[in-house]
């Protein structure tokens, strides 16, 4: 969403997600204690191969379901229109956002009501403004609600149950892109990676006056 262009723009949506590192800090809202505990909950619903033994509980979790079809349609088209395909990655729904937002919803169930009051809300919304439920808009109306509740700062309060819901589930898309194995490959995170120290630049040494030629004799044993 743009606001000078009134159109969706994926660069937009993760300024307001805040970008990568803003979208991990954000699991206070969310409800995970740390990063990994985001990516883990992630891979619990995605990772179901070998690679990843799912505890009882998680499995348990898993084998309900807590959105409906028409709610998780809703849930997927919001989501891609927040973080759409580009030439980096693919969209949030290919990274297994909607899923991952269905897994939460169950993992800590105290989100169930905001997020079904939200997509409530927005059916309502777009049945007043456009005759017809969020998923048959056209994206170019889709786009246009979502215009009006994507920037708190200037959205009229008559739309700040709509402010508040798209603000939380911004928070969840962005966690559950970017704790994916396709978010982590688009911000091209490298983790832990090992580094040579080759000492102090020579510039830095000029401009102190100092040289490892000076110490080159010295034992530091």
């Amino acid at each position: 969403m743009d606001k000078q262009n009134n159109g969706m723009n994926r660069r937009t949506s993760l300024k307001y997600m805040g970008g990568a590192a803003a979208s991990l800090a954000s699991l206070s809202w969310v409800g995970c204690d740390s990063p990994e505990d985001t990516q883990e909950a992630h891979e619990h619903k995605h990772e179901t191969s070998d690679e990843l033994k799912i505890s009882e509980e998680d499995q348990k979790l898993m084998d309900q379901q807590f959105f409906t079809e028409h709610e998780m349609q809703t849930v997927t088209v919001l989501a891609n229109l927040i973080i759409p395909a580009d030439d980096r990655s693919g969209n949030a729904s290919g990274a297994g956002v909607p899923e991952f937002i269905e897994f939460m919803m169950k993992d800590q169930p105290w989100h169930q009501t905001g997020m079904r009051g939200g997509l409530r809300w927005l059916d309502i919304e777009s049945q007043r403004q456009f005759q017809s439920k969020f998923i048959e808009l056209s994206e170019k109306q889709q786009k246009q609600l979502l215009d009006q509740i994507a920037y708190p700062e200037v959205a009229d309060p008559r739309m700040s149950q709509g402010v508040n819901f798209f603000n939380n589930f911004r928070d969840f898309v962005a966690t559950g892109f970017f704790t994916s194995k396709m978010g982590i490959d688009d911000l091209e995170y490298k983790g832990n990676t090992a580094n040579v120290w080759k000492g102090s630049p020579p510039e830095v040494l000029e401009r102190l006056g100092v040289s490892y030629d000076d110490v080159s004799g010295w034992d530091f044993a």
